[in-house]
């Protein structure tokens, strides 16, 4: 099997030749955007904490043209503030069917399945994976989950592996050096 070197190591030619096909790129936000863990206040608040390596990577890929869509079940004005401020238009909350909000959006996008990438982390978003050509996972996410996957980042979500699919995204579309800005 022919391999290719990356950024963040060697992959077999054929995956970095799928990461070049994508045009959206759809997430789970707890365990992908986020280490996983809910921080909850006496008073209920809810905590998050994103990198901003994630958003500099999502702000990247929008500016290519790549769409990006986050798809979680649980309710969140955290989550909406912060995909918000970085350019997603695509935010599902409250889905807990992800399969038939995949379907949805996938209806609205009008992309082919092997223009589209799913990254997840547990057993809830596999149904995004059944309407993905690139399904994504991370090293903390679920066993099976992994196993399901195309590609799981050297990076843990909430640590930089939003970034790194970005990174490989435009490293496989040769649009690398085109990116500049700031991360929000």
């Amino acid at each position: 099997m022919s391999q290719i070197k990356t950024l963040y190591g060697n992959m077999p030619t054929s995956t970095l030749a799928r990461f070049s096909q994508i045009r959206l790129l759809v997430c789970d936000v707890d365990g992908i955007f986020s280490d996983g863990r809910i921080y909850l206040g006496n008073q209920g608040e809810e905590i998050k904490a994103f990198h901003t390596l994630d958003g500099y990577g999502i702000k990247a890929v929008l500016n290519i043209g790549i769409e990006v869509a986050v798809i979680t079940g649980r309710h969140s004005q955290i989550v909406h503030n912060r995909m918000s401020a970085l350019g997603v238009r695509h935010i599902i909350q409250g889905a807990e069917n992800k399969q038939q909000a995949m379907t949805e959006l996938l209806r609205k996008c009008q992309y082919p399945l092997n223009q589209v990438a799913a990254m997840g982390d547990d057993m809830p978003d596999l149904g995004m994976f059944e309407h993905s050509g690139l399904r994504l996972s991370v090293p903390q996410g679920h066993p099976y989950v992994q196993q399901q996957a195309d590609y799981v980042t050297q990076r843990s979500g909430g640590f930089g592996a939003v970034r790194e699919i970005c990174d490989l995204l435009l490293q496989s579309q040769n649009k690398l050096e085109l990116i500049h800005g700031s991360s929000t």
